[in-house]
């Protein structure tokens, strides 16, 4: 699974011109996934993003985690994160997961998040055409690969 996380000040996700999910200080987290993915991807991911301290502390030092400063995190589902780029103009997704595997590993992903965060996660509409805002904070924007751990 790959995520690319955002620190936020606000976040929310449209739907046909409806909010569907909307989020103030915390994280956006676009989750993207592949045929190759299980539960162990999952749980390492959320774990780090969870636990991931980018926020400031009182000496304005990134110190905190969205659990420590009660944050809140808005989850989108976003296949194009295995975009192949190598040849071409044109992207390819063949290495992104197809529906059938796809959305129960983002679902899984949010109610894991929920679980760690101690409140429910807000979220997008898997396969919808979304619009999504956000207000990134810092920047800080941090990609990351459940199968590029380093230990």
């Amino acid at each position: 699974m790959r995520v690319l996380i955002q620190r936020v000040t606000e976040a929310s996700v449209t739907v046909d011109g409806e909010t569907v999910g909307q989020i103030g200080r915390g994280l956006a987290v676009l989750v993207g996934a592949e045929d190759a993915d299980s539960e162990e991807d999952v749980n390492y991911l959320v774990g780090k993003i969870v636990r991931l301290r980018i926020f400031d502390d009182e000496e304005g030092v990134m110190n905190r985690s969205v659990t420590d400063m009660c944050g809140e995190i808005l989850a989108v589902s976003q296949f194009t994160l295995y975009a192949q780029t190598a040849k071409g103009n044109r992207p390819s997704y063949i290495r992104a997961a197809k529906r059938a595997v796809a959305e129960p590993m983002y679902e899984r992903m949010c109610e894991a998040l929920g679980e760690l965060l101690g409140r429910p996660v807000q979220r997008g509409v898997f396969g919808a055409d979304m619009k999504v805002r956000l207000t990134n904070d810092g920047p800080v924007t941090i990609w990351m690969d459940s199968k590029e751990r380093n230990y």
